[in-house]
């Protein structure tokens, strides 16, 4: 009987112990969607990208920037590139659409160098998605 108690209470602290490290060891993956021209929205990204950093700081973050979004990384129009630099050297990746660099007639040498370059921004989300990333919809 005491055998009994010994394996059960062995099996227990095992499962116990398995639980907690899987619950520490979880990624997080995180990708945000941004396609407005609105500067205010572009500093509450930056502000919610660093407090998701804050509590998950090895989280893997990317930003699929399409549409009208393409005005917070273009060169010379932009005053984010500091904090796109920034949050770049935390590991967060920023991915832009060449759908929308080419129906607004726009270069990849006009983009900070930050940036990497997916076919589609829509398409790159929903692959995301699909992997099982969650997904925030940048700004407010």
């Amino acid at each position: 009987m005491k055998i009994f108690k010994f394996f059960a209470l062995v099996l227990l602290v095992s499962l116990v112990s398995q639980s907690y490290a899987q619950k520490k060891t979880k990624e997080h993956r995180i990708v945000f969607h941004l396609s407005t021209p609105d500067t205010l929205a572009y500093r509450a990204l930056t502000k919610q990208l660093t407090n998701v950093l804050a509590v998950w700081p090895t989280a893997k973050i990317e930003v699929v920037v399409h549409n009208k979004g393409l005005g917070m990384v273009l060169k010379g129009k932009s005053q984010f590139e500091p904090e796109i630099q920034s949050l770049v050297n935390q590991g967060i990746s920023f991915a832009v659409c060449e759908n929308s660099l080419k129906q607004q007639k726009l270069t990849k040498e006009q983009i900070f160098s930050q940036a990497s370059f997916v076919p589609s921004g829509l398409v790159e989300i929903v692959e995301k998605q699909e992997a099982g990333w969650s997904y925030i919809k940048a700004g407010f």
